[in-house]
């Protein structure tokens, strides 16, 4: 395994990161606990979660990750050897059945109720899953003003409330996800003029088949230290390949839930033609060609991996001994001047 370091800190954390989102849902329990054992014995020291896992969101779920997590902990007395991320679920109607009333008020109440979930009395890196105001992501190509949008500019308020959970002890660290440079911006900026906590980490979805953190998020990456944390990179499982060979197992992602299409169109499917064709010419799977592609990007910090077997964890987490060469990434970037981010 490879390591780095929490942005500003000297917390080391494996560049390959255990995602856990389908844990309680297309996961058991008992395989999430296998998958937890196997990555831990390969050397991946950070898991990251969120309360309203797993995903798709339902009231009758929520929060199950999170506890099965907690129950690996106390079984396997290994909490103090893991570096832990979780997530606050941003407002709107998806999350509804988890609280209503954004950021700045349920802030304390998601780190009480994952601290219980988790059974530590701590979190490493607590995220705020996405923006409270009305901005481009999940899958919106650009940025449309809404004048409309009721939201307050609550940047100050609710990082002081974190510098409270902070000081409490029960976080130690704080990032953003699914946020845009000017979100992070000024996050970054109401840090620095008030002292306040600075986040450190965003984690945003990054991909063959979406590189749009490379726009003006990655110069702030770079610049200000605040590193990618990166999740889809295998795109819900398209650039595995199993979907473009009929080989997808019947409890597959997008098998189970077809409506999550942000990575199935028609282009996208294209590019994950040519992208499929390109890894085995260089005598890889798409899955590790995929994921090393990300891994080796200077802005990124770790690589969110996820799997529904432990065959597909292995390979995934075995792609941070890839490396790819420069003529591989050129002509990985010639498919991508070809057919730019068709996932947004």
């Amino acid at each position: 395994m490879k390591y780095t370091t929490l942005p500003d800190t000297d917390i080391k954390v494996s560049k390959i990161c255990l995602g856990t989102m389908t844990w309680g849902n297309q996961n058991t329990e008992s395989q999430g606990h296998a998958q937890m054992d196997a990555a831990f014995e390969k050397g991946v020291n950070f898991f990251d979660t969120a309360e309203l896992y797993p995903v798709p969101a339902e009231a009758k779920t929520s929060g199950r990750t999170s506890e099965i997590i907690g129950s690996w902990f106390k079984k396997s007395n290994n909490r103090s050897k893991v570096v832990l991320a979780s997530k606050i679920a941003g407002p709107g109607d998806y999350t509804a059945h988890i609280r209503t009333n954004g950021f700045v008020k349920g802030i304390k109440d998601a780190v009480e109720k994952e601290l219980k979930r988790l059974q530590t009395d701590y979190i490493d890196l607590f995220q705020l899953h996405w923006p409270e105001r009305s901005t481009n992501m999940f899958g919106i190509r650009d940025y449309n003003h809404n004048p409309s949008d009721p939201w307050k500019d609550n940047f100050k308020k609710i990082l002081q409330v974190l510098e409270e959970v902070i000081k409490e002890g029960k976080v130690r660290h704080v990032g953003l996800s699914n946020e845009k440079a000017w979100g992070t911006m000024r996050y970054l900026e109401e840090s620095k003029q008030h002292d306040l906590p600075r986040m450190i980490t965003i984690q945003n979805a990054y991909s063959l088949l979406n590189r749009i953190f490379e726009g003006d998020t990655a110069e702030v990456a770079m610049r200000e230290n605040i590193k990618l944390l990166a999740y889809s990179p295998l795109a819900f499982g398209v650039l595995s390949g199993k979907y473009i060979k009929g080989t997808a197992a019947d409890n597959a992602r997008l098998k189970l839930f077809p409506r999550f299409a942000r990575y199935s169109s028609e282009q996208s499917t294209e590019a994950a033609k040519a992208y499929l064709k390109l890894a085995e010419e260089n005598n890889l799977s798409l899955a590790k060609m995929s994921l090393a592609f990300v891994t080796q990007q200077p802005f990124v910090l770790s690589n969110i991996i996820g799997a529904t077997s432990l065959e597909q964890l292995d390979e995934n987490i075995d792609s941070i001994n890839v490396e790819l060469d420069k003529d591989l990434l050129a002509k990985i970037n010639d498919i991508h001047a070809r057919i730019p981010n068709p996932a947004p």
